[in-house]
C-alpha cells in the first residue's frame, strides 16, 4: 500500500499545510488580475481563521506521524 497504513495521516497533512500556506500567501500577496466583480484583498478574519484550522490540522497530523 502506498505510504502503508499512515495514508490518511499524510494526506490531513498535505491539506492542512496547503490550508495555512495559500490563505496566509493570499494575504501576503493578493492577485495582481482580477474579474469583475473580485475583491480587492480577502477578508482578513476568514483568512486568519482557515489559516488557523490549516495549522491545527497539520500539527495534529504531525503529531500522529510521529507517535506512531
Amino acid at each position: 500500500m502506498l505510504l502503508g497504513d499512515d495514508l490518511l495521516e499524510w494526506i490531513l497533512l498535505a491539506l492542512g499545510a496547503a490550508l495555512l500556506v495559500g490563505n496566509l500567501l493570499a494575504l501576503v500577496r493578493p492577485p495582481e488580475s482580477r474579474k469583475e466583480g473580485d475583491l480587492e484583498r480577502p477578508p482578513l478574519g476568514r483568512s486568519l481563521l482557515y489559516a488557523g484550522i490549516g495549522a491545527l490540522a497539520a500539527i495534529w497530523a504531525l503529531a500522529s506521524l510521529l507517535s506512531s
